[in-house]
């Protein structure tokens, strides 16, 4: 017996970091299956590695998923989430308030509130002054890619100033001087780490704003805690808080 084929809906986007429209259909109950199976592992690793390979199926255009800015691997997967399950997610949130007992003791209020939130409302920030290219001196300059998760994750293991020095090594698309471009893959890595080894502190800080002022996605909440009253203002931040 031919069963009836399912029409599925698709969707379009533009991507963060160029601007492009890219199509999409929603996951289906096949792609859901390996969602629930990373999320059993609780093993991030194994979690970017699904959410690209569902996004692999489900991209309609030719897209180089493994190469993607990582905010864009974010807000293409949160979109998809919304299209494939619901828009709305509900999320809670513990105050951390610190409040007195009877006996004058202080400890955290811990009370548990619940916000719902669209992911759809959430648009990546963007920073006005954020550039790609970074002038060394008058001569000297370096143009950067943005970090993938998977430069993030090669990481994960060496300390946080070593690893940040690592990815930006990674991120070296070329350097440039007044007479030609320098390509990053027509370099060995030792020595493009011998030029980064070379900077002095302060050009090092102007990477800092590259990474610091990359577009990111976040939405802030107003947080009103009706047990202990405490207001304050929660960010949040990234595809961790929408995966289920």
């Amino acid at each position: 017996m031919i069963l009836p084929k399912l029409d599925t809906p698709t969707y379009e986007l533009n991507l963060i970091s160029t601007g492009k429209p890219v199509r999409y259909r929603p996951f289906l109950v096949k792609e859901q299956k390996m969602f629930l199976m990373s999320a059993e592992s609780e093993d991030t690793k194994e979690l970017i590695t699904t959410i690209r390979n569902v996004l692999k199926n489900c991209l309609l255009d030719e897209v180089d998923v493994d190469n993607l800015p990582s905010f864009d691997l974010e807000y293409l997967f949160m979109n998809l989430r919304a299209r494939s399950v619901e828009e709305v997610v509900n999320l809670k949130y513990k105050c951390n308030n610190n409040v007195k007992n009877k006996e004058g003791e202080e400890k955290k209020c811990n009370h548990i509130v619940e916000f719902d939130v669209n992911i759809l409302e959430i648009e990546p920030t963007t920073y006005d002054n954020h550039t790609d290219k970074i002038q060394i001196n008058e001569k000297v300059g370096i143009r950067l890619k943005y970090p993938t998760f998977e430069m993030f994750q090669k990481y994960d293991n060496l300390e946080q100033g070593e690893a940040m020095l690592q990815v930006l090594v990674d991120c070296i698309d070329y350097i440039y001087d007044e007479e030609q471009m320098y390509y990053s893959k027509d370099s060995t890595r030792k020595e493009l780490e011998e030029f980064i080894d070379n900077l002095q502190q302060k050009d090092l800080e102007k990477f800092k704003d590259f990474f610091n002022t990359m577009p990111e996605l976040k939405k802030d909440l107003n947080f009103d805690c009706p047990k202990c009253e405490h207001k304050e203002t929660i960010t949040v931040k990234g595809m961790q808080n929408f995966f289920v």
